[in-house]
């Protein structure tokens, strides 16, 4: 019962202050603050009239609202309000206040909270969740599969049947895929987004391997290829808790609703693509999103342009291109292997861990999140690509020198020493093996000038040539930079090389 004349008193009689009254009556502030204005409101002063007793004075300070037909209070269309409610920012409060607006001696908030409750509950269990438009994206894979009938040998191969559902309209999208893998879930995601039109702010997928690398209650571990594609569309993984169905209750009805409506129509057809069984499901998908509900006005494709087209993000200028993450660690050769092609990195990162991502294109390099190296994709194995800036000082320095060069460096001096350096490239089975004698030989004519080398090259030719190539001849390159040296005729060791 409410203490309405106990205020009064300690107000008009005993000028109390309304936290002291408050106090004293053990009731809130702004309670004490509403009974002294409408107790003004109605003139009331103290004392009271006796026969104003506690019933009578309640029902003149709280009037019962006036009894008004349903029609003329307001009564709100329900299925409205749930459309409205999925929109961003709208709340209940906001909806209450818009009525009131209209009929001013409309129910009040509690009576239109309790009447929304009661109606939202008469509906299936999966529209009693609320979900912003264009917020979340369920996906998983139905646990039925539909054959595919291969031509040639008459073996049936499983195609998996990938599910996707928008929270809010539960408009939903559905394909054939040769796997669960992680190449056809990837495939399957830009396609929903495709058919979409847009991007949901959330993706909710179930634990399976292909999106999340480790399960975990709190903070799951989501596969890198799975979190690049998100970054290309700027959307956020948020995976289902472990054995926690109803986080994710929108795409298991939608599971259901397809295996209902698409896969068992289908149930006594043969397919022998998968483009022949995505076809067919392509064509009841339709029918589905267009299948009016039993308990709520429209259908899927009419919610879905009403809430959740205009809410999803715009996809973005290029569709994502499939690539792998690989964690390798950087050999002493500043490579890293992919598929048996080596691929340079920056020769400071030796023997450290990096990220490698490669498309069927590209392979870039990352350390510590910070792009370091990006080759074009090779396919031939054993081979390597470098790139000369990777590469340490003198190792650019060695890569530069090449067989023609050394001969255009020979030239300078004069044909005999050309002839020499050509001598000298040809007795080894590869021509790198006699770089180190080559340079000997040309480094002389700094020393003694290019007249004299060319003087001395003609017969140390004919000592190259005249030595059977028994796997002695860097012996013999030494044994001829050594004559060189001395400037000695080796077929007349005592005959000095005059100029």
């Amino acid at each position: 019962m409410r203490k309405i004349k106990e205020v009064l008193r300690l107000k008009l009689d005993r000028k109390l202050s309304n936290r002291q009254i408050a106090a004293a009556c053990g009731i809130a502030r702004p309670t004490v603050s509403e009974y002294l204005r409408r107790a003004a409101d109605a003139g009331l002063n103290w004392p009271i009239p006796e026969e104003l007793d506690d019933t009578s004075l309640e029902r003149l300070l709280f009037p019962p609202p006036p009894d008004l037909p349903a029609q003329e209070r307001g009564v709100p269309d329900w299925s409205q309000v749930q459309l409205d409610l999925k929109r961003k920012g709208v709340t209940l409060f906001l909806l209450w206040q818009e009525c009131r607006q209209t009929h001013a001696e409309g129910y009040q908030y509690s009576w239109f909270c309790e009447q929304y409750r009661e109606w939202q509950g008469k509906l299936d269990v999966v529209m009693r969740q609320d979900h912003r438009a264009g917020e979340k994206l369920f996906v998983d894979y139905a646990g039925q599969t539909v054959p595919i009938i291969d031509r040639t040998t008459g073996e049936l191969h499983p195609a998996q049947i990938f599910v996707a559902v928008l929270g809010a309209s539960n408009y939903t999208y559905a394909e054939a895929t040769r796997t669960q893998s992680l190449p056809d879930w990837i495939g399957s995601h830009v396609r929903a987004f495709s058919f979409l039109g847009g991007v949901p702010e959330l993706v909710v997928p179930d634990n399976l391997r292909a999106g999340v690398s480790k399960a975990h209650r709190y903070e799951p571990d989501t596969n890198p290829t799975y979190q690049d594609m998100a970054s290309h569309y700027g959307v956020a993984v948020m995976p289902a808790r472990v054995r926690r169905p109803r986080d994710k209750a929108k795409v298991e009805n939608g599971v259901l609703v397809v295996e209902r409506w698409i896969l068992a129509v289908l149930r006594h057809s043969q397919f022998f693509s998968l483009a022949e069984l995505n076809a067919a499901i392509r064509e009841l998908l339709g029918k589905l999103n267009r299948r009016p509900f039993r308990k709520l006005p429209g259908c899927r494709r009419e919610h879905f342009e009403q809430l959740d087209r205009p809410a999803l993000k715009p996809l973005p200028a290029s569709p994502y291109v499939y690539a792998e993450w690989k964690k390798a660690r950087v050999h002493i050769d500043y490579h890293v292997a992919i598929d048996d092609h080596y691929y340079s990195v920056p020769y400071a990162l030796i023997k450290k861990e990096i990220e490698v991502r490669f498309t069927s294109n590209t392979v870039e390099c990352f350390h510590q999140g910070q792009r370091v190296a990006s080759h074009a994709r090779s396919y031939l194995k054993g081979r390597h690509t470098t790139l000369p800036e990777h590469m340490p000082e003198s190792h650019r320095q060695a890569g530069a020198w090449t067989p023609q060069r050394l001969i255009q460096w020979a030239a300078k001096s004069g044909p005999a020493t050309e002839k020499l350096i050509e001598t000298v490239l040809g007795s080894r089975q590869h021509p790198q093996q006699a770089y180190r004698s080559c340079l000997g030989i040309l480094r002389l004519g700094k020393a003694y000038g290019d007249k004299r080398l060319e003087a001395g090259s003609d017969c140390f030719t004919f000592c190259v040539d005249s030595v059977s190539h028994d796997g002695k001849s860097q012996e013999v390159t030494i044994r001829i930079v050594g004559e060189l040296l001395g400037l000695r005729d080796p077929r007349s060791p005592e005959k000095l090389i005059v100029d």
